[in-house]
């Protein structure tokens, strides 16, 4: 993917792990039928409950909730969920790719790698102190270990609005504890503000 332009849709990345289920029931319960952007969600979750998974959080959404299918093309107003014990990844041509690596990463799938795939989608971006909204935005939800933290950090470098938990409403709070001490996150979240604050990022992007 090259920098965003006007006819590249927004991309919402969500990374969470323990407690994470609850969390994008929150935020994605908030989204309208019109809801402009892709959504990916990479939730560590073993391959044989993804489909659970994707069906319950299929109940807390107006929005069409499918598994990420190898060589696939994501459309904006879908939310696609991560669904194997392989990385899932974005390439240059905006196609899902299931990867086995890298392999010593014990989190599977890896936010962090997925987030790292999308580095290239925006060239290096001087205003990150500022957090301007740019159009995509990356989340970091509940989660024990460090995974997801450094690629928060990457994307906020590139210009993406970023997004952790708070501790209050984290069940384990591992992952956004571990960005907010990056400096990777924009903003620092209950979760049931990360939802509307999504939509106003969108509002000020889109059009």
């Amino acid at each position: 993917m090259g920098p965003v332009s006007s006819g590249t849709p927004p991309l919402l990345a969500i990374g969470a792990s323990a407690g994470g289920p609850q969390a994008l029931a929150s935020i994605l319960s908030h989204f309208p039928s019109a809801f402009p952007a892709i959504t990916v969600v990479i939730q560590h979750v073993a391959a044989e409950f993804s489909d659970s998974l994707i069906n319950w959080l299929g109940t807390r959404t107006v929005l069409p909730v499918r598994q990420a299918v190898q060589g696939t093309r994501p459309e904006r107003g879908t939310i696609y969920v991560a669904g194997t014990d392989e990385h899932l990844i974005v390439t240059p041509e905006f196609r899902f790719v299931y990867t086995p690596e890298p392999w010593g990463i014990p989190f599977r799938p890896s936010v962090d790698v997925f987030f790292q795939s999308l580095v290239a989608r925006r060239p290096a971006h001087p205003g990150l102190r500022k957090c301007t909204p740019t159009g995509d935005i990356a989340v970091l939800l509940s989660g024990m270990g460090q995974d997801g933290a450094r690629g928060l950090l990457s994307l906020r470098r590139r210009g993406w609005y970023t997004i952790a938990q708070d501790e209050a409403t984290s069940a384990v709070y591992g992952m956004p504890r571990a960005a907010r001490a990056l400096g990777a996150a924009c903003a620092v979240l209950p979760v049931d503000d990360i939802g509307p604050v999504i939509l106003s990022v969108l509002n000020r992007t889109v059009g």
